[in-house]
Parts: C-alpha cells; structure tokens; sequence
C-alpha cells in the first residue's frame, strides 16, 4: 500500500491499493499543467511529495479527495492554503481551478463503464 503517481488511466488494482490507507477515500495532490495526480496514504502533502520529486511546480499541485463509492471529488487540504495564489482556507475556491482538477481526477480514476 502506497503512493502511486497516475499519469494515465489508473488500473483497478491502482485504486484498490490507493483505498487500503483510508478504506473510503483517496487523498490526492493533482498536478493543474501536467494533468497527473498522485494518490494514495493518509496525507496531502505524501502524495504532493511524490509530484515534486517527479518534476511538478509547487504552485500548481492542489490537494483534493476521490470518493468513488459516492462518485465525489472534495478540495479540502492543508497544501491549498496559499495566500500568495489567493487561496487562504483549506478548501479551493476558484471555479475554474475546482473544475479542472474534477477533470484530471475523473479522466485518470474514474472506470468508463462506471460513469
């Protein structure tokens, strides 16, 4: 049970491993430019670790939550507090960044024969 860095569509066995931390949900850190996501473990800032080492830019990793037994994403996460980005609360604010980010993560997590 780990961290795995998800550029392309995510295998079931991926999700299933990314589950065993939190048994109900996945935490993630979603990169906005690269469309990638890291998942998996018990905090935001692991899998916001793991895009860093990979090459993403801090300012454009967001912590976010996949629910699939609900078929939800959250945008809760202590590494969207960002005055300088003009996000001061855990949850992200911004629309447009909200969108996208449900966009990488259902495009990367979400089974087609789910939807």
């Amino acid at each position: 049970m780990g961290i795995h860095l998800i550029s392309s569509k995510a295998k079931p066995e991926q999700i299933e491993d990314m589950l065993q931390s939190l048994e109900s949900y996945i935490k993630l850190a979603v990169d906005v430019e690269r469309d990638i996501l890291a998942g998996g473990g018990s905090l935001h800032a692991d899998c916001e670790e793991v895009l860093l080492n990979d090459g993403s830019i801090q300012e454009n990793v967001w912590g976010a939550d996949w629910i699939p037994f609900v078929d939800a994403v959250t945008f809760e996460s202590l590494i969207n507090i960002r005055p300088k980005q003009k996000n001061f609360t855990l949850e992200i604010k911004d629309a447009v960044l909200r969108e996208k980010i449900e966009q990488i993560v259902r495009k990367l997590l979400v089974n087609d024969e789910e939807s």
